[in-house]
């Protein structure tokens, strides 16, 4: 069964802000037509539906029988629509969906969103974990904070923290073999996610081009956050981003043996997101706030180039 063809949308449209107002004039003046137009378009509708809508008088206008009968469905169906479009635009603009970086979500956002969510009240904040090339095609987030992949390059992108990375581990553990006094030491201890490219970076700039990493189980953490939590654990020494560690460095959880650090340069975690929201409200409030609250936090502008657009 096939339903029957709506008449033109337009000309709907003003049937419905005619029959409220019972003025073309006032009509017009809503919709941005001329009266002439809105006329025109009636006109239309009566010829698609076979019968008159309107009563035209000398001074003013009445809906016919059939007119008050459409009428009535046709306005109650346009504020139907007027709210929903209303709700979800309200929604819209007060949720800000942010799709980010486990590592970067849990040792950074979580301990700072509080403060934004204090400044900016009106917004409720939803995190989607999610560090993966699918995760621009979702589409649900405003923004996407990325570690592994690389945004899109039709994204307008800001990096935000260097990949940098050298090897840390439970001082417990270092003490186990006497301390680390050279780099071939930690090839002594169980080394984390030894498959993981940044080992072998990192052992070259120290001076050794070929470690030997295949003695140890060749497993996947999947999360720079796990790696900590095994080394912190005194299971092995793992290969981290400084910046993220701070604290447990601080606090002796952790040791970085060496003051080498290398850096990645296909890498960087990013803040990005599509053209269609570089003018929305709650996108530039957390993209300014997360660069002030890095830049206090010690991060170099000149390093990250961390720069508003």
């Amino acid at each position: 069964m096939t339903s029957d063809p709506l008449p033109p949308v337009l000309a709907i449209r003003a049937f419905e802000a005619v029959s409220r107002h019972l003025s073309f004039t006032k009509a017009g003046e809503e919709l941005g037509m001329t009266q002439a137009a809105v006329s025109y378009q009636i006109k239309v509708l009566e010829e698609r539906l076979g019968f008159p809508v309107f009563v035209r008088r000398a001074r003013k206008i009445d809906l016919t029988e059939k007119g008050t009968q459409l009428a009535t469905r046709v306005v109650d169906a346009f504020r139907d629509l007027r709210t929903a479009f209303s709700d979800v635009r309200q929604e819209n603009d007060t949720q800000l969906v942010i799709a980010c970086n486990p590592t970067f979500a849990s040792r950074w956002l979580a301990a700072h969103l509080f403060d934004f969510q204090i400044a900016n009240p009106d917004l409720a904040i939803r995190i989607i974990p999610s560090d993966s090339e699918d995760q621009y095609k979702n589409g649900e987030q405003d923004i996407t904070i990325s570690g592994c992949y690389a945004p899109p390059p039709d994204n307008i992108r800001h990096p935000l923290i260097p990949a940098t990375f050298s090897p840390m581990l439970h001082p417990d553990l270092a003490a186990s073999i006497g301390g680390i006094n050279s780099p071939t030491d930690l090839l002594k201890l169980p080394i984390t996610d030894p498959a993981d490219h940044w080992w072998p970076l990192w052992f070259a700039k120290a001076g050794i081009p070929n470690p030997d990493l295949g003695s140890w189980p060749s497993s996947r953490m999947g999360s720079q956050g796990l790696e900590a939590d095994r080394a912190i654990a005194g299971k092995g020494v793992a290969i981290l981003t400084p910046f993220f560690y701070r604290a447990e460095l601080a606090s002796g959880q952790l040791i970085q043996p060496f003051d080498l650090v290398e850096h990645d340069p296909g890498m960087a975690w990013h803040l990005s997101y599509p053209h269609s929201n570089r003018n929305s409200r709650k996108v530039r409030l957390f993209r300014d706030w997360i660069f002030t609250e890095l830049l206090k936090d010690g991060l170099d502008m000149e390093e990250t180039g961390l720069a508003v657009a």
